[in-house]
This record gives structure tokens, C-alpha cells and sequence, in this order.
């Protein structure tokens, strides 16, 4: 997993949340359902099961792979529409080349981030490079979906390029947590993405047996997925391992721990922590449009059959 990392994270700023802070409990911890998407590749669903209340205001999150392709394996995507929304692509191992109507797009690979506002629509393709199609090898990331407010949802469409270097690295007061800020803030530490809607979005790997307590704003909702090892969330210490996802209540810190003992292709407990200010709107979702009525979703399909969200560069039709 060779996301951004250090050798020494004592270098780096340490973050702990004050000792006064309400600690927040684990209320739920779910199991991802395993799937495909795009062209096959395999994925599990992150938030299937979750109530939405404490999803708001993320609408879902892919973990694609981990998987080892072989030669002639690779897949991506066809291309495809949005709108109403943003994705983020984190890629942890692997290549990904993105491309939109809107003429954004770029290569991203080992810890790069690829976020996308569809805003009133594009469409857009992502698929790995043809010398990875060749010659196989790792593929391993995730797809997360952020909703826009209403007065959002029909802003011009915008790219961002994240490289991994970007990324602002934070350790734990005894540093046996790296912490890889993408977007947001923490503790007043600010990562390189710009978002519409106020997240944080974090890549926290923990040496076996180390424990993090964060401070988490309180108007935030509070969700720790585990990408890859065993720990446990909350004070209380609710186990949790690849594939599933803690679900905070409210309260002013967040804490996660690594388990002493992880699996021998797992050194590390790695985890995705988010958090993020409900929009707290109704929201309609079919596909790849995400609105605020149904009315808005058909017109969102018109506007796709009509070829008013973009089209398919003539060299990729």
C-alpha cells in the first residue's frame, strides 16, 4: 500500500484532541457487500446498510479492489454522465486515467486523488493505461460520492488534480499513526482539496497495537472505513476489519486503534475517517444523478438523452 508515507512520522506536526473533548460512541459497525462496477472490476460498497442521517453528506463510497490483475485484466469504466454531485477517486496502488467532456482529466497513481464536481453535468471515462492492461499488476483505491447543496447542484463542472505529495501529513502525539489529510481540515492543519461541501477526508495508517484520538468537529457526522487490517473504534473499542464501517455518534473527538496483532499481508491497520456538515436536504438519487426531486432526476435524463451534458470527444467515440 504505498500511499504517500515517511520513514520517521515523529518529523512531522502531531494532532491529539484536547482532554476535555466528549468522546464520540460507535453506534453502528457494518459489513460491506461485495460487487462490480464499470467494466468488472471488483468493488465493495462501503455504506450499504447505513442510514442515511449518518451518511449525509456523503451518498456512497466504492473500495476498488485490492486486486491483482494479470496480463489483458485491467478494467475501468465506459464513459458515463453525472450530475448534482462530486466524486473523489483515491488511488492507493495502480494507474487510473480520467477524462470529461468538460476537457478535464489527468493520470492519477499511488496516492494521487482525482476530484471531480459534476455540478449541472458531464460525462466523463476512467479506465487504466494500456501498458497496465498489458502487463497486469495492482489495483486498489476508492470511490467516494460527496452531494452538493440544491444551490450547488448546477455550478460548471470542475476538476482538481491531487497529487499525493500535496497531501498534508500529521502523525499522533507518540507518532504511531500517519495521518494523510486529503481534504478538509484537521486540528487546523488543512489538506490540498477544495470542497463545496465542508468535509475531512483522511487516510490514517496505524502501527499494530497504536491508538489515535482526534479532535472532530461537532457539527460533523463521524465514519471510520476500514481499507486493509483489524482494530477497533470508539473508547470502548467496538472491533472492526477490512471491508467494514464504524458509523460515529456525535461528541467532540474521534478514536480509532490498531489491533497488536495484524494479518502477515497487512502490517499496518489502514482506514478512511470522514466527516462532514449534513446538507440536511431531500435528496433524490437514481444512477448517476443525484438532485433534489424526482422532477430534477427526469430532467437530468433528458438532458443526458439530448446530448446536453457533453459528448464523447470524436477520438473516443
Amino acid at each position: 500500500m504505498p500511499a504517500v508515507t515517511v520513514e520517521n512520522p515523529l518529523t512531522l506536526p502531531r494532532v491529539a484532541a484536547p482532554a476535555d473533548a466528549v468522546a464520540r460512541p460507535v453506534l453502528t459497525v457494518t459489513t460491506a457487500p461485495s460487487g462490480f462496477e464499470g467494466e468488472g472490476f471488483p468493488v465493495r460498497r462501503a455504506f450499504a446498510g447505513i442510514n442515511y442521517q449518518h451518511l449525509d453528506p456523503f451518498i456512497m463510497m466504492d473500495q476498488m479492489g485490492e486486486v491483482d490483475y494479470a496480463p489483458g485484466e485491467p478494467k475501468g469504466t465506459p464513459w458515463h454522465p453525472h450530475r448534482g454531485f462530486e466524486t473523489v477517486t483515491y488511488l492507493i496502488d495502480g494507474t487510473f486515467i480520467h477524462q470529461d467532456s468538460n476537457g478535464g482529466g489527468g493520470t492519477i497513481q499511488n496516492g494521487d486523488t482525482q476530484w471531480m464536481t459534476a455540478g449541472s453535468g458531464l460525462l466523463h471515462i476512467e479506465a487504466p493505461p494500456e501498458s497496465l492492461v498489458m502487463s497486469g499488476g495492482l489495483f486498489h483505491g476508492l470511490q467516494l460520492w460527496v452531494n452538493l447543496p440544491a444551490s450547488d447542484k448546477m455550478m460548471a463542472p470542475r476538476y482538481q488534480d491531487i497529487r499525493g505529495g500535496q497531501v498534508q501529513l500529521l502523525t499522533s502525539p507518540d507518532g504511531g499513526a500517519l495521518l494523510r489529510v486529503i481534504a478538509g481540515e484537521l486540528d487546523g492543519h488543512q489538506g490540498p482539496g477544495i470542497t463545496h461541501t465542508p468535509i475531512t477526508m483522511i487516510h490514517a495508517t496505524l502501527r499494530p497495537g497504536a491508538e489515535v484520538t482526534l479532535p472532530w468537529r461537532e457539527e460533523f457526522n463521524g465514519l471510520a472505513y476500514v481499507l486493509a487490517g483489524r482494530g477497533s473504534a470508539g473508547t470502548d473499542r467496538r472491533p472492526f476489519h477490512m471491508g467494514q464501517t464504524a458509523v460515529f455518534g456525535a461528541g467532540g473527538s474521534l478514536t480509532v486503534r490498531a489491533d497488536e496483532s495484524q494479518d502477515s499481508n497487512t502490517p499496518d491497520l489502514e482506514v478512511v475517517l470522514l466527516g462532514g456538515r449534513p446538507i440536511r436536504e431531500p435528496m433524490a438519487h437514481y444512477g448517476p444523478f443525484v438532485m433534489n426531486s424526482h422532477a430534477e432526476l427526469q430532467q437530468a435524463f433528458e438532458d443526458f438523452q439530448a446530448g446536453r451534458l457533453g459528448t464523447v470527444p470524436a477520438d473516443h467515440a
